[in-house]
């Protein structure tokens, strides 16, 4: 196989700046609403990048779990990217939808959400899921996967004699965009991309269209 040969010549639809909603927000809801339509495979996965203690780039896929006036999503403050956002408090996300042959790539400042939604979140969870942010020091080396099952286990027991908590180390982050790009494939490469760039307050967006 030749990978270089593996190409598809994308043709479903097409994006003009003439058309788009005037809030990437709102934008951004109506692709999520088409994709979730599309019934594309985790809709709500995203590319979350950020910048390592060594300046350099890192990247891992996490479910996005809520869109108001930012993109939320939840993991272990402790973890890799934890740290990494507490030492540059930026990202980038990136959404491919395969089937309807989109892209959208957002910007942003990243800060961690009130406790009292991370701990809404949390108890929305499953029990399994719950045991599971007790569980896992993640990131952190460990022996093998029978340390985790031995956590797991000592957690399950503690938290059916009393009631569970949500750790302090577990919780949530909103990126708060200030740059979209909409992508939509078009054939012979001549993809359509339009840009949002916010100009200053969170509404007052300029629009543009990019080269492919």
């Amino acid at each position: 196989m030749n990978i270089a040969d593996i190409r598809k010549d994308y043709s479903l639809k097409s994006l003009n700046v003439e058309e788009v909603d005037p809030d990437p927000l709102q934008q951004f809801k109506i692709w999520f609403e088409q994709a979730m339509e599309a019934k594309v495979l985790e809709v709500n996965a995203m590319n979350l990048s950020t910048v390592n203690l060594q300046n350099l780039p890192e990247s891992r896929i996490v479910l996005l779990k809520g869109v108001d006036h930012g993109f939320v999503f939840f993991t272990n403050y402790n973890s890799k990217k934890g740290k990494e956002l507490a030492n540059n408090p930026h990202a980038a996300l990136n959404f491919f939808w395969g089937e309807l042959e989109r892209q959208v790539r957002i910007n942003g400042k990243v800060e961690k959400i009130s406790q009292e939604a991370s701990e809404a979140y949390f108890f929305s969870r499953p029990f399994s899921s719950q045991i599971g942010a007790w569980t896992s020091p993640q990131s952190q080396e460990i022996p093998n996967r029978q340390f985790l099952e031995k956590e797991e286990a000592k957690w399950s027991l503690k938290f059916k004699e009393e009631p569970i908590q949500k750790p302090d180390h577990w919780g949530g982050y909103r990126v708060i965009p200030h740059f979209f790009e909409f992508w939509q494939g078009r054939p012979s490469r001549l993809h359509d991309r339009v840009v949002y760039e916010r100009m200053g307050t969170r509404d007052d967006w300029k629009i543009k269209r990019l080269a492919p």
